[in-house]
Formats: C-alpha cells, sequence, structure tokens
C-alpha cells in the first residue's frame, strides 16, 4: 500500500528507532482504525474479539494492564486498545496465533501446576511470582520449562508496546 504526499504528512510521527519493533505503523495505524469504527458501530459500543475466547480475552487484557499500566498522567494498554490491537492482528496472523494463543495455553497450564488455578484466578502474588520468571531470559538457565513462556512474554509485551504507542493516547504520550 503506498501513502499519498498528504496522507503521509498528516500521520504522527514515530521516532526513527522507536518502539514499533514488530508492527509497521500503517499497519498498527489502520488496525487502531478497524477497531475503532467497529466500537462505533456496535450497539453496546465494545470491541468483539475476533480471534481470542473470552477466558484468553480477560487474560491478554490483564497482561497488556500489567505490561503498561495506566498513571495519573496517561492511560495504560487497555486505555489505548492494545488487547483489541493485538487480538484483530492476532485473528489474521496464523504465527501470531501459534505464539499468543500457545503462549496464553502455556501460561494457564504453568500456573495450574504450580498454583492449581489458572493465571486470572491466581493470586496477585502468585501472578507476579509466574510473570518474574518469564520476563527475564536469563531464567531460562536456571529452569529450562520457561522457555516457551519467556518467548510468548517478550513477544507479548513487544505486541504491547506497539499497540499503546501507534494509539492516540501513546501518540500524545510521546
Amino acid at each position: 500500500m503506498s501513502l499519498s504526499a498528504s496522507t503521509a504528512e498528516s500521520m504522527p510521527l514515530i521516532p526513527a528507532g522507536s518502539v514499533l519493533g514488530m508492527i509497521p505503523l500503517q499497519a498498527a495505524q489502520h488496525a487502531h482504525k478497524a477497531v475503532k469504527q467497529e466500537k462505533a458501530q456496535a450497539a453496546s459500543g465494545k470491541y468483539t474479539p475476533k480471534y481470542f475466547n473470552a477466558h484468553r480475552c480477560e487474560t491478554l487484557r490483564a497482561l497488556c494492564q500489567t505490561i503498561i499500566p495506566a498513571d495519573a498522567e496517561c492511560g495504560g494498554a487497555i486505555e489505548a486498545g492494545a488487547p483489541e490491537f493485538i487480538d484483530l492482528l492476532t485473528s489474521e496472523n496464523e504465527e501470531y496465533q501459534a505464539r499468543l494463543g500457545g503462549g496464553l495455553i502455556w501460561l494457564d497450564a504453568t500456573c495450574q501446576q504450580r498454583f492449581a488455578k489458572a493465571y486470572l484466578d491466581a493470586s496477585p502474588d502468585q501472578q507476579t511470582e509466574i510473570l518474574d520468571l518469564i520476563s527475564h531470559r536469563r531464567n531460562e538457565e536456571a529452569e529450562s520449562t520457561l522457555r516457551t513462556g519467556i518467548q510468548f512474554f517478550s513477544f507479548l509485551r513487544n505486541l504491547t508496546t506497539d499497540g499503546f504507542f501507534t494509539s492516540e493516547i501513546g501518540i500524545k504520550y510521546l
């Protein structure tokens, strides 16, 4: 897809070497626009998930909120629409489906093994414990069973960051 000069000039600028590690800016903006249009057209004003089931959507939302929480100055990943952005992109990309869908299954299965409950049902301390393990690549050396979780969380963190910083909230924050 090519942009006209006027379209390119009206697009927000993301600094060179930006946070966009995964998604080209045009594709990200297209995804945000599609989510926004769907919400505007829906009677409920809500986005209907395209790939993840209800449980996995809630888990995704919780993880995105943990990755970029709202603060007094700015909304976080939830307010920026990162979970919807990720769901829409995942619905159209088999690699994302395998990595994110598989990662969410891994997360719940690992929490089930460690805590006898799924991630969302785990206590805040248990959720922190598992996220502390999968948020650092060095933990794989001590516990090789974490590799899938570490790869999943790294991928999700990158998508959440891209979803946030390409949203209206994220662009204003920049």
